[in-house]
């Protein structure tokens, strides 16, 4: 009798830890999720970098199929080679590679721009301002503080078009 009686209250104690355990896994669940949002507004907010990709890319909402890519390189498909601010070193350096832009298909001066006779016609002018914003920076800067380079180049080129259809700027560069 002894026995059953204790086969009982076993069974009862493992009812209501299967019970407060379900109770725990909702409510930390939930509060997980909240913490996670809180997280990710405010790494949106700061612009920080999650997983290697800065949060202003990551809610740009262009699908791949929806983006086109055109290739700032210099002449004859050649790279940049951009000299840059002299650095605490004294010496020259320069920033040799490809800028590419990438442009929302879907957006209303895609239409009207991004056509690539119409962005081969503005290569220059578009090169005009990598060149200038890329020689304002020192080869540390560009190293330490890429995300900031590409956003100003970003910002001037659409400026330039007067329309944000470009969404954001990529660039490959070997430093000498």
């Amino acid at each position: 009798m002894k026995r059953n009686l204790l086969s009982i209250i076993i069974l009862a104690l493992l009812v209501v830890n299967v019970v407060l355990t379900a109770i725990m896994m909702v409510s930390v669940s939930s509060a997980s999720r909240k913490t996670s949002e809180l997280a990710e507004s405010i790494l949106t907010t700061l612009d920080l970098e999650i997983n290697g990709v800065p949060a202003s890319e990551q809610v740009s909402g262009v699908s791949m199929e929806d983006t086109a890519v055109y290739t700032i390189s210099g002449t004859e498909g050649a790279d940049l080679n951009i000299p840059l601010k002299v650095g605490e070193d004294g010496n020259t350096h320069y920033a040799v590679g490809k800028v590419s832009l990438s442009m929302d298909t879907t957006h209303e001066d895609y239409a009207k721009y991004g056509a690539a006779e119409t962005m081969d016609s503005r290569v220059g002018l578009m090169s005009d301002i990598v060149y200038s914003v890329i020689g304002k920076y020192t080869k540390e800067e560009m190293q330490a503080d890429s995300a900031a380079v590409k956003q100003e180049i970003l910002s001037e080129i659409q400026e330039l078009f007067n329309s944000d259809f470009i969404y954001s700027v990529s660039y490959s560069f070997l430093f000498s």
